[in-house]
């Protein structure tokens, strides 16, 4: 932390602008070294114009932002050298900082630092990564709040709340003798318990939708070889993503793309041809094919509608019958031999790409209506476009909310027990303790 850092912080090709920014105590030091105009009395947040010089060369013509402690992302002062974006350019620049004293930083540093020194907490952090990474408006709009610190406040707002009856307990506990504090008693601990307990699971709901929003949804496409998978994929895209052949078992592995359908990143994946096979690398790829079924939200079956159904196809319809799914049926050009009536099905033909605009419908349909997207999660997508938001959205955080739920459901299980107080009390406390690990009150160096 005693290191003055230095990176580029835009991205690295050719382009109007690139920004090397420094952070540390020598940063105007440094800056001063390679700047043809003093810094030394700059005032914070402002913008001076000069040239870089290396042994009296010029190389290049910058603006250059200075940002004094503490009013800085990092909290330390702050130089940032906008300099013309070539690559050859920025890398020279950044060379002369790191010859006059910086460190490079390691990746994330500049963040790291903001939260060590108190500027931003976990979930800001992660708010910034997701804020970078977002694909979607909604998912933007969710990164904002939760760079804005109010998922952080709700989950101070329940560590005060455990604190509130934790301290009284302590009280309870240790100063037994005094007849003006108030006596803490189950029966008093019991609705407050409950009170946080629902509030978790709300917040848990709330953020298993959150990370389906980042993360996307995950679309299996499925079917026996030269049903149309890989064609059904390509036209979905837009672009010729996958290999198209007449020939059998031509996808031995998975393909993947993304598109986006009203607003949700979905991730489509074209599988390999489900069949009885002696072919060792084909039945590696059928083996992942039931791995896609078994992982997806949504599954998408391919039938041939001039070729009757087979045995296996009747399994996998029996497979995916409870999952989220869409049956298509192929080739409706061609004299229908198909032997089964599906009542939903979805006809199409990839070849003239009929059909393409219905499938993108039914799954927009499946996902913006409370329907069930796993065993464990139901997803509406219109009310949460109306929500504030204001929930976690990875899986270090929904897990570490999982476990303080445990906690505290171990915490009621005690109190229904009759358990002596002080064991209520420690579960209470490792629920505080682990919603702290969310917003970074408590952590570890793994962790940072």
């Amino acid at each position: 932390m005693e290191d003055t850092i230095a990176a580029i912080s835009t991205a690295l090709g050719v382009g109007a602008i690139s920004i090397i920014r420094i952070s540390g105590e020598k940063s105007l030091e440094i800056a001063n070294k390679i700047f043809d105009k003093d810094l030394t009395n700059a005032k914070s947040h402002t913008i001076h114009y000069g040239h870089i010089v290396d042994n009296g060369e010029i190389i290049d013509e910058v603006l250059v932002s200075v940002m004094l402690s503490p009013k800085t992302f990092t909290t330390e002062d702050i130089v940032e050298i906008n300099c013309h974006g070539g690559i050859n350019t920025t890398n020279k620049v950044l060379e002369l900082v790191l010859s006059n004293g910086a460190r490079l930083a390691e990746p994330g540093e500049f963040t790291k630092r903001a939260f060590l020194n108190g500027r931003i907490d976990l979930t800001q952090a992660d708010g910034i990564m997701n804020l970078i990474e977002a694909k979607t408006d909604i998912s933007r709009k969710m990164s904002i709040k939760q760079l804005n610190g109010q998922v952080s406040n709700e989950i101070k707002k329940l560590r005060t709340e455990l604190v509130d009856i934790i301290s009284n307990i302590e009280v309870n506990i240790d100063y037994p003798e005094y007849e003006d504090i108030e006596v803490v008693t189950i029966e008093k601990i019991y609705p407050q318990v409950l009170s946080i307990k629902e509030k978790l699971n709300q917040i848990i709901k709330n953020s298993e939708e959150g990370k389906i929003i980042n993360e996307g949804i995950k679309i299996g496409i499925i079917g026996r070889p030269n049903v149309g998978k890989s064609s059904l994929l390509n036209n979905l895209l837009e672009e010729e993503k996958a290999i198209v052949t007449d020939i059998e078992g031509t996808t031995r592995d998975i393909v993947e793309g993304k598109i986006i359908i009203s607003g949700i990143v979905c991730n489509i994946i074209d599988t390999a041809g489900i069949r009885e096979t002696d072919n060792i690398v084909e039945q590696i790829g059928v083996n992942k094919s039931y791995n896609i079924i078994d992982s997806s939200d949504l599954v998408i079956m391919i039938l041939n509608n001039n070729e009757p159904i087979t045995e296996e196809e009747l399994d996998l319809l029996t497979k995916i019958k409870n999952k989220n799914h869409i049956i298509a049926i192929n080739k409706i050009d061609l004299e229908s031999k198909l032997n089964i009536y599906i009542e939903g099905a979805i006809k199409i033909s990839v070849k003239d790409n009929l059909g393409i605009e219905e499938i993108k419908k039914r799954i927009s349909e499946i996902f913006n209506f409370p329907l069930r997207i796993s065993s464990w999660k139901i997803l509406n997508l219109d009310k949460i476009e109306t929500n504030d938001m204001s929930y976690l959205s990875n899986a270090r955080s929904i897990s570490l909310l999982k476990d303080s739920l445990n906690k505290i459901n171990e915490c009621i299980n005690n109190i229904k027990n009759n358990s002596p107080i002080d064991i209520i009390e420690l579960d209470l406390k490792e629920s505080w303790n682990t919603l702290g690990e969310i917003i970074g009150e408590t952590y570890t160096d793994e962790l940072i």
